[in-house]
């Protein structure tokens, strides 16, 4: 496919795509603790350390990406994690890469129970902007735009974000630039291989992002 789309439709918080449907519908089997180790020694697929199953929220005005890619994975807690409840200790995720990534007034929080620990960052003409950013998260909204984008692609094929790429036979796509307007994601992990932060702020809050 060349032209735009805009495959995400834009929602209140927490009402965008269920990942667990998405995977559900095109066959990606949740396999057990072996099963994760092979998908991890496959590369680099989402978080490369054990997840502590807090999920946490980011938002931002706008993302702006050159090459992306998107796939479905499993990130697991360390044995017996008190954040396990019934999954095992392990969290259906969509990775979503970005080899190139801009960030306009960038929101992250976590409820830590009737507090927030709250990071903002990349207000007025200094965005955040990171190299090979990888997010594991369950859930986007979003008004979205891609460009040249394959639907369907086989996650192991996935060459856009360098080093970074998916299982056989899991359904990926990828794209070769993403716009994300109003964009909201509930996360369980980030990574990235360089992060910048102009104007960060940490606090405790009463109030989330």
């Amino acid at each position: 496919m060349s032209e735009e789309t805009t495959p995400i439709a834009p929602g209140p918080p927490r009402s965008g795509v269920r990942w667990r449907r998405f995977a559900a519908t095109f066959g990606i089997v949740v396999a057990g603790a072996a099963g994760m180790i092979m998908l991890t020694a496959q590369g680099v697929l989402g978080a490369q350390f054990a997840i502590s199953g807090m999920p946490f929220t980011v938002t931002a005005d706008r993302l702006t990406g050159t090459g992306f890619e998107q796939f479905a994975t499993l990130d697991q807690m360390i044995p017996d994690s008190p954040n396990q409840g019934d999954t095992g200790g392990q969290v259906l995720v969509m990775v979503s890469a970005i080899d190139k990534a801009e960030l306009t007034n960038l929101c992250q929080s976590i409820n830590l129970g009737g507090i927030f620990l709250k990071i903002t960052a990349g207000g007025g003409d200094r965005p955040v902007t990171a190299r090979t950013l990888v997010v594991d998260g369950d859930e986007v909204a979003g008004d979205a735009a891609f460009r040249n984008i394959d639907v369907g692609q086989d996650a192991s094929t996935l060459d856009q974000v360098p080093g970074v790429t998916g299982n056989p036979g899991v359904f990926s796509q990828q794209a070769d630039s993403v716009v994300i307007e109003n964009l909201r994601q509930n996360n369980y992990a980030t990574t990235a291989a360089v992060f910048n932060l102009p104007n960060l702020r940490m606090a405790f809050t009463s109030d989330g992002c």
